[in-house]
């Protein structure tokens, strides 16, 4: 089982508007299995992570299936939508 690290992270909303990070194959994989529902979209995503983890298709594949599970249930975190950050990393209070 290969645990590819994604390019670029991708940032989903979870619980009560919690952004939540998926950096690799696996982290995907887990959210995508936690998730309730059943959506032709879920299972593509699903079946995406499982053929990335076995080396059959790349992480990047996997990656933009997983975007278009996220955008299509409207819990992508699109950049625009994050708060800004300063230099330490800390949230900007305003």
């Amino acid at each position: 089982m290969l645990s590819q690290p994604f390019e670029k992270p991708v940032r989903v909303w979870v619980g009560l508007g919690f952004p939540r990070q998926l950096n690799s194959v696996v982290d995907a994989y887990q959210f995508v299995m936690d998730w309730c529902g059943n959506s032709p979209e879920q299972r593509a995503a699903i079946r995406a992570c499982k053929a990335a983890l076995t080396g059959e298709i790349d992480a990047e594949t996997a990656r933009g299936i997983l975007v278009q599970f996220a955008r299509k249930k409207d819990i992508l975190v699109e950049e625009e939508t994050m708060p800004s950050t300063v230099n330490s990393g800390q949230w900007l209070r305003v």
